[in-house]
């Protein structure tokens, strides 16, 4: 079995490569019952959002990727995730975890499965790892990303990838907002009306908005995010950005606790899980910086 202490961090994403320039992966089997993580990559935009909907005739990412698992190893196979993503959000690192039924090959885990996906999803890496690894709650952090893009006209080869945002920004007004909400918080004033969490804290790590080009960028990072979450606080954030609302304003609304009073909710097509963080002992690849559309990086 392979535990935390016992296995070695990967160099590249590319975890049990014949040789590490070959890009080639690994056809020999791993035993039956190994647990694997896999880090997925889909185009939100298409789908009713993560989670498996088995009552209504809509795709979703977890549905379409078991359907491609149960093909590859001919029987049912059932994944576990970081984070359940909403629809039309996109996720560039999303990670799961599932037990390996029959012992199939990386290869399999990785190139067989993209073979049966649509292609707006695909499979990045797959790695045996601890049995005592879960995509959820191994997880330490997690690192959403928003995208705007700040021109007068809306882009066309962008079309929901980005949020197409007009008005003129500043920046330094935003910052000053998002920097209130690093620390623990009740952020119920940011959370979706369909609230399910048995608590509403939670611990933001970071928070800060930058501009690279044309497009404004909103990174936050915290322990766990509620439903809605990033897509209330980044509403709020692009009311003070427009000296619509003050700083001040973003304060009593935190303090508040009252989602009635904070902004519209941001349109989910800028909205990426960018990664998901680990203890360094479970040895997963690291993720680069993205998405693609800002890094240029897969």
């Amino acid at each position: 079995m392979v535990t935390p202490g016992n296995r070695q961090r990967p160099e590249s994403c590319y975890f049990g490569l014949r040789g590490r320039k070959s890009l080639r992966l690994s056809a020999q089997p791993i035993a039956a019952g190994t647990r694997v993580a896999a880090r997925i990559e889909y185009h939100g935009g298409h789908y009713h959002g993560w989670q498996a909907q088995p009552n209504h005739s809509v795709p979703t990412i977890q549905e379409s990727l078991e359907q491609a698992l149960a093909l590859v190893a001919g029987v049912p196979v059932i994944t576990t995730c970081a984070g359940r993503t909403d629809t039309g959000v996109h996720g560039f690192s999303q990670i799961v975890h599932f037990d390996d039924p029959v012992g199939r090959s990386i290869k399999a885990w990785v190139m067989g499965v993209n073979r049966h996906l649509p292609e707006t999803i695909r499979v990045h890496w797959a790695l045996p790892t601890s049995s005592v690894f879960h995509a959820r709650f191994s997880a330490i952090a997690r690192h959403y990303r928003y995208i705007l893009c700040n021109t007068p006209i809306e882009p066309a080869a962008l079309h929901g990838l980005v949020t197409w945002y007009r008005h003129s920004l500043d920046l330094a007004k935003m910052n000053d907002a998002a920097r209130r909400l690093v620390g623990e918080h009740d952020f119920s004033a940011f959370r979706a009306a369909s609230f399910q969490a048995n608590s509403p804290h939670r611990f933001v790590s970071d928070c800060h908005v930058h501009r690279r080009g044309d497009l404004v960028i909103v990174d936050i990072t915290a322990n766990g995010f509620l439903h809605h979450m990033v897509r209330n606080i980044v509403g709020s954030l692009l009311v003070v950005g427009t000296a619509t609302r003050s700083v001040e304003w973003f304060d009593q609304i935190l303090a508040s606790r009252d989602r009635t009073l904070a902004a519209e909710t941001a349109p989910p097509d800028g909205l990426y899980l960018a990664r998901v963080d680990y203890p360094k002992s479970f040895g997963l690849p690291q993720t680069p910086e993205g998405p693609a559309v800002v890094s240029g990086r897969l």
